[in-house]
């Protein structure tokens, strides 16, 4: 007569075929997250241009003319932007924003009677490329 023994643990092909689905699980959702940091970084680069639009009306008001170098507004970007104020006098301005980690992404915006900075083409709207 054998002894009964009862079953301990899961056998190799039961935990080959988990293995196999988490696989095909991972290779669909990791396509998905990889677009994320891109997002995160355009919507810092116009966060920061919409901040620096504030901060320009603003200054603006006491001093009659928009500020031309970032020094003139204490404003900090987000980390790894960069901001470049194009042109800015009493009748308008125009800035870009760029990510080293966000290249080629660069976008743009221009107020009043500036000229439009690429890839900005409406005043007042932020436009990234």
């Amino acid at each position: 007569m054998r002894p009964f023994r009862s079953r301990q643990g899961f056998t190799l092909i039961e935990l080959l075929i988990v293995v196999v689905i988490i696989g095909i699980l991972a290779a669909l959702a990791i396509p998905k997250f990889q677009n994320t940091k891109g997002k995160a970084y355009a919507a810092s680069l116009k966060s920061d241009l919409k901040n620096i639009a504030s901060m320009q009306e603003d200054y603006f008001y006491y001093n009659e003319t928009y500020a031309s170098n970032m020094g003139a507004l204490s404003f900090s970007s987000t980390n790894g932007v960069t901001i470049n104020i194009v042109e800015a006098d009493g009748r308008g301005w125009s800035a870009t924003s760029t990510h080293p980690a966000a290249f080629p992404l660069t976008c743009a915006v221009f107020y009043g009677q500036a000229a439009p900075v690429a890839p900005a083409t409406t005043e007042g709207v932020i436009h990234c490329q």
